[in-house]
C-alpha cells in the first residue's frame, strides 16, 4: 500500500487558497470600515455646514448648495458602505467556498491515513499469528521428536 499521500499538493493549494481567501476577507473588511468612517465624516461635515439665516441671497444660496454637496458626497459614502459591504459577503462566501474544498481534501487524507493504519495493523496482526502458528509447529514437533518431554 502506497503510504503517502498524493493528495497533499493539491491539500497545500488549497490550503494556500483559503490563506488568500481570508486574506480578503480581512481587506474587505477594512475597506467596510474606512467607508463607514467616511460616512460618519461627512454627516459631520453636514451637520457643521448649517445654512445661514443672514446675508445677502447670493451668500444663502451658495451655502445651501454647498449643503446640497455635503449631501451628496454623504450619499455617495453610503453607497460605498453598502457596495463594500456587498463585496465582504462575497468573499466571505468565497473563503466558506475555500474552507469546504480544503477541508474535503483533508478527509480525504485522514481516511487515506485510517487506511494506512488498517494496513499496518492487518500486517502486524498476520506475522503475530505466523510467529504462533510456527511456535506452536516447531512445540509439537518437539515433543513427536523427544517423548520424554511430553511425560514430564
Amino acid at each position: 500500500m502506497n503510504r503517502l499521500f498524493r493528495l497533499a499538493p493539491v491539500l497545500r493549494a488549497r490550503k494556500a487558497q483559503e490563506d488568500a481567501a481570508r486574506g480578503a476577507v480581512i481587506q474587505s473588511r477594512a475597506d467596510v470600515r474606512d467607508a463607514e468612517a467616511m460616512v460618519r465624516r461627512r454627516k459631520l461635515e453636514l451637520v457643521g455646514a448649517d445654512a445661514p439665516s443672514e446675508g445677502s441671497a447670493r451668500a444663502m444660496v451658495a451655502a445651501l448648495v454647498a449643503r446640497q454637496s455635503l449631501a451628496a458626497g454623504l450619499f455617495d459614502a453610503q453607497r460605498m458602505v453598502t457596495a463594500a459591504e456587498e463585496i465582504e459577503q462575497e468573499r466571505l462566501a468565497a473563503l466558506a467556498d475555500a474552507a469546504k474544498r480544503r477541508r474535503a481534501v483533508e478527509m480525504m487524507g485522514d481516511r487515506h491515513a485510517a487506511m494506512v493504519k488498517a494496513h499496518d495493523l492487518r500486517t502486524d496482526q498476520a506475522v503475530l499469528d505466523e510467529l504462533a502458528v510456527t511456535a506452536k509447529a516447531r512445540s509439537a514437533a518437539g515433543d513427536v521428536n523427544d517423548p520424554n518431554r511430553s511425560e514430564a
